[in-house]
């Protein structure tokens, strides 16, 4: 399984796969982070559509074109704010990964990036958050054929250490 699943510390913004994911805001019309990076590098056409879109709701996504990123589209999830582990955040979060992997398959794309959502501004910790994020896409990829590569690209060493363990941890 851990051969559809890579692990890169980088910049998502620069990941030729078909849809790279953005840990987006409700409002899904920019932001900080990563968020802001798609943003930037996605030009003022991201922005138009995002508008078209009524936002976007925590564990929820949505799909947009890519624009003039390498990736062919950016789905937008929203991930949670950590408040302490006991406002269903683990759950939200996990949603968030299945969602986007949900509108992947829907639109035949077969190559993904995930950033490591919720573990900046909104506080989660980067651990559990790593752990989440590796069980949710490895259950997933065990009932689908339709995505062949899922790209976890982190941008701090922290994060990137914390998505190996987890993948170790799986392996196990």
């Amino acid at each position: 399984m851990t051969d559809k699943i890579t692990v890169i510390q980088g910049d998502i913004t620069k990941q030729q796969v078909d849809a790279i994911v953005n840990a987006a805001n409700t409002r899904l019309l920019g932001g900080g982070g990563v968020d802001g990076a798609i943003h930037r590098a996605a030009g003022s056409g991201l922005l138009a559509e995002c508008r078209t879109l009524n936002g976007c709701k925590t564990g929820e996504a949505k799909i947009t074109l890519g624009y003039n990123l390498p990736a062919n589209y950016v789905i937008h999830t929203v991930g949670p704010v950590w408040q302490g582990g006991n406002q269903d955040e683990d759950k939200l979060l996990a949603s968030c990964y299945h969602q986007s992997l949900i509108l992947a398959e829907k639109h035949q794309l077969k190559t993904i990036a995930f950033p490591a959502i919720s573990t900046g501004v909104y506080g989660f910790p980067i651990e559990r958050a790593a752990r989440i994020a590796v069980n949710t896409v490895q259950e997933f990829l065990t009932k689908t054929n339709a995505i062949s590569q899922v790209r976890f690209v982190c941008f701090s060493k922290e994060s990137y250490q914390c998505h190996l363990t987890a993948i170790a941890s799986q392996e196990k």
